[in-house]
């Protein structure tokens, strides 16, 4: 089976699940965290070089107060819980976004762990924290005219290769195979830029009843699709 080398999860459905089951929606995002075990444990163990994964859109700020304050604890609860997890199992660990929106406990906690974990050489974990792709894009814009004002590129250098560069996953491999959960059937502002070819797998499966088996059944989608990168195939 071809292993996608990085594949990327819009993981959405935690609060219908709690909902279907007339649960606090906090109970489906803890479900959801579960989620996040199994199939990073799944990645790791399949060969995967980058698994990203949306936990908290730029928009989810928009939600009540009480929910964001609540997502926030679990997003720290979970750093807290995960470090040594990760470090055990080799595991490089990369939080992207605009990190300013977080009090400064989880600013720093999330700084730490990624310190802690830059050596290791296995998977690369990325997490995308208050993240959405035209924010991505706009902060790549504005780091590369700065760099053409200070005069460490020319404007010729801007090209898709040397713009890609100041995007959050610049070093890490093209995103190959992109999941949503949930049955929803939309990208919602995730990785504009870095989804360009890549391979779109939607299931109705909400995030909490994710699991290895329903990430083999996603890869073995990709590996019956025609990948031709805008070009035309020759008869």
């Amino acid at each position: 089976m071809n292993i996608p080398k990085h594949i990327a999860i819009i993981m959405d459905g935690n609060g219908r699940w709690a909902s279907k089951r007339s649960l606090p929606r906090i109970i489906g995002h803890q479900q959801g965290v579960k989620a996040v075990r199994k199939v990073v444990k799944a990645c790791g163990e399949m060969g995967v070089q980058t698994l990203t994964l949306f936990a908290f859109s730029s928009e989810n700020k928009n939600r009540s107060a009480e929910e964001v304050s609540l997502l926030f604890k679990l997003f720290l609860s979970a750093l807290n819980q995960e470090v040594k997890k990760l470090n055990k199992n080799n595991i490089r660990l990369k939080i992207i976004g605009d990190m300013s929106l977080f009090p400064e406990d989880i600013q720093k906690t999330a700084s730490e762990a990624q310190m802690q974990l830059a050596e290791n050489t296995g998977l690369t974990l990325v997490i995308a924290a208050n993240y959405g792709g035209q924010w991505d894009i706009v902060q790549a814009a504005k780091k590369a005219s700065e760099a053409v004002i200070k005069g460490v590129i020319s404007s010729e250098d801007i090209t898709i290769e040397g713009f890609s560069n100041y995007l959050s996953l610049a070093h890490e491999p093209a995103v190959d195979l992109l999941i949503r959960s949930s049955g929803e059937l939309r990208i919602s502002n995730f990785l504009l830029w870095d989804i360009a070819y890549s391979e779109l797998y939607f299931t109705d499966t909400l995030w909490p009843d994710f699991n290895e088996i329903e990430l083999k059944k996603a890869i073995e989608s990709f590996n019956y699709r025609d990948r031709r990168f805008g070009s035309r195939k020759e008869n």
